[in-house]
């Protein structure tokens, strides 16, 4: 073992920046090749339905966001993870590359998912792949299905000057032309006439209004025009809607410049620096100096724009934390920044880590204890200790020592004869002394155990509270869309919901209602599992948009209709929006 040429930290050591939010903790909800009906596992589960069914017991758990992986149609069909995204408005609603559902389900399991995750109290955030598509002949020519499954007549076509290198590279590209080729690699800024930067800007906000979603994880920054990134942030449904940028670099200089200058702190970055740190902490079998824990990494600086994660879906597969991650997770579970946890380390079912009783008590002390400001207490080559200094206070101690307890004495701000509990369990009750200070055992680094988290003696555990969320889903109609216009004389399938029995659902349906004469309207009904719900009609120009309020009765799809009448001479369809704002049901099951 190193010498243990320990260091007291005695002043404080203020936190200069307040921190992303208190007790929020954000779940990877996915990881690379999770099993599918779509991908040759025909039993399993859909993925949208497997996330959804957890969500109470993630919330009651103590995670507060739940990141989605990309939801659009991919170039590999079902078996695609979404990183070769095809079709921008393909939510696996139209029978493109092979497949109707994508990879985690339909559309409306989809929209069900996002619903039943806010009923929960949970944000969500989708994974937006904005750099490149895939999927086109070899031509740069990109042609979608439209509602009706005719090919080449959907939204959003693209062609070959909407692609480097048929154009010259974009400002503000923080790789320029070093960057790596996914796919057709979009020009947002020197595309023809810019159309494919505000196209997607548009598709984006399609995105956003269909889910109702409050943020974004943004893949591969590093190939993206800052410019064109922050235009698309600010655009629409997206403006002020919290957005975390994969800028997959360990050089904190230049994922600091990023967030800072680049981005001009619009959004927050994962913290890859601190994890390359906290992958040698855990790799390096007592080796590792604990002192560099101390201010590094993005949390470090900047800790308000700081997403910390030990793992995610593409370190799981390159470069892995293969032993002591306990050890990572308890440090970034209560220190400052927002943490991320990685879906297969929590999750206990077949090829997953099974983490959750371990990790469920630190996402329990996150949630109670872990706020305010952060001080070091202590640091030697083995032992780092610090403070968080909201609330009742919480001091957490780290020991890397894989043969050894370590005991040490720190000031604290807990006060004199104050009685402390050590809410991991690893360790005794203790008390400061007549100064405040605490001598405190930290436990031999046994599988990544070496942790303590000590604060006043307290009821525990103390429940989480799900305060539910409603969403408002938009539907739009259109031929070029994947949900087809209202038509006359013919009932139009607008879109279906899953709400809470025993609350009102509210909805508008707004039509382009230009060409219509006096005797037009359009009947919009609410079909629920046990039959007529409620029904509204549209008539004549003067009433282009209408209110529809009903009461859900059992948990189960209840699907919104529509169809026209006595449309002018020469139209066949109207475009639509439905706009309904919604409780979730909590549960899949159906009464």
């Amino acid at each position: 073992m190193r010498g243990l040429c320990c260091a007291w930290i005695v002043g404080w050591i203020a936190v200069t920046a307040p921190v992303v939010a208190q007790a929020r903790v954000l779940l990877q909800g996915f990881y690379w090749d999770v099993p599918s009906p779509a991908a040759g596992n025909p039993g399993e589960v859909w993925w949208w339905d497997r996330l959804a069914a957890q969500a109470q017991a993630l919330r009651r758990s103590g995670f507060t966001a739940v990141w989605l992986p990309p939801v659009t149609k991919g170039a590999s069909g079902g078996y695609s993870v979404g990183y070769d995204p095809f079709d921008d408005y393909d939510i696996g609603s139209r029978n493109q590359r092979g497949t109707v559902p994508t990879r985690y389900g339909t559309r409306e399991q989809l929209m069900r998912c996002v619903a039943m995750l806010r009923a929960a109290g949970l944000d969500v955030y989708l994974d937006l792949v904005q750099n490149h598509r895939n999927g086109d002949p070899g031509d740069f020519q990109f042609r979608y299905k439209d509602a009706y499954g005719v090919e080449g007549r959907g939204r959003f076509p693209k062609y070959p000057y909407d692609f480097h290198p048929h154009v010259p590279q974009d400002p503000e590209v923080p790789l320029g032309d070093q960057e790596y080729q996914f796919g057709r690699d979009i020009a947002h800024v020197n595309g023809a006439n810019g159309r494919i930067g505000r196209e997607l800007k548009a598709a984006g906000d399609w995105l956003t209004r269909t889910l109702d979603v409050q943020g974004y994880r943004l893949d591969y920054v590093k190939g993206i025009s800052a410019r064109w990134l922050r235009e698309f942030l600010n655009h629409g449904a997206m403006r002020g809607r919290f957005a975390i940028g994969e800028y997959y670099d360990g050089n904190l200089e230049l994922v600091a410049g990023w967030v800072r200058d680049s981005m001009r702190n619009r959004v927050a970055a994962f913290d890859f620096p601190l994890r390359g740190l906290l992958h040698q902490m855990c790799a390096q079998n007592g080796q590792f100096d604990m002192r560099l824990l101390d201010g590094a990494g993005l949390v470090g600086r900047d800790p308000e724009r700081a997403v910390t994660f030990v793992e995610n879906h593409d370190t799981d597969r390159d470069s892995p934390v293969i032993k002591g991650k306990m050890l990572a997770y308890a440090y970034i579970l209560t220190a400052t920044g927002y943490p991320s946890v990685f879906y297969r380390d929590y999750s206990m079912e077949p090829g997953c880590y099974r983490l959750k009783p371990r990790l469920d008590r630190l996402l329990q002390v996150h949630e109670h204890l872990a706020s305010g400001g952060q001080r070091t207490l202590w640091k030697d080559p083995d032992v780092f200790i610090f403070e968080r200094t909201g609330g009742q206070r919480l001091l957490v101690g780290l020991s890397d020592d894989p043969s050894r307890s370590r005991t040490v004495t720190v000031p604290t701000g807990f006060g004199p004869r104050v009685r402390l509990r050590d809410y991991t369990g690893h360790m005794p009750d203790l008390q400061t002394d007549a100064r405040g200070y605490l001598r405190v055992t930290l436990p031999v680094n046994r599988d990544g155990d070496g942790y303590v988290c000590y604060a006043p003696v307290m009821p525990w555990p103390r429940a989480v509270p799900v305060r539910p969320r409603w969403v408002t889903q938009e539907f739009h109609g259109a031929p070029d869309l994947d949900v087809p216009p209202i038509v006359a004389d013919r009932w139009t399938v607008v879109g279906r919901i899953w709400p809470r029995p025993g609350h009102t659902i509210t909805a508008r349906l707004s039509c382009d209602a230009g060409v219509w004469h006096d005797r037009t309207h359009v009947v919009l009904e609410l079909i629920g599992p046990g039959g007529h719900l409620a029904s509204l009609v549209l008539r004549g120009r003067q009433q282009a948009s209408r209110v529809l309020r009903a009461r859900a009765l059992r948990t189960g799809w209840h699907v919104w209709r529509a169809r026209a009448h006595n449309l002018p001479s020469g139209s066949t369809a109207l475009s639509c929006r439905l706009r309904v704002h919604y409780l979730a049901a909590s549960t899949l099951i159906t009464k």
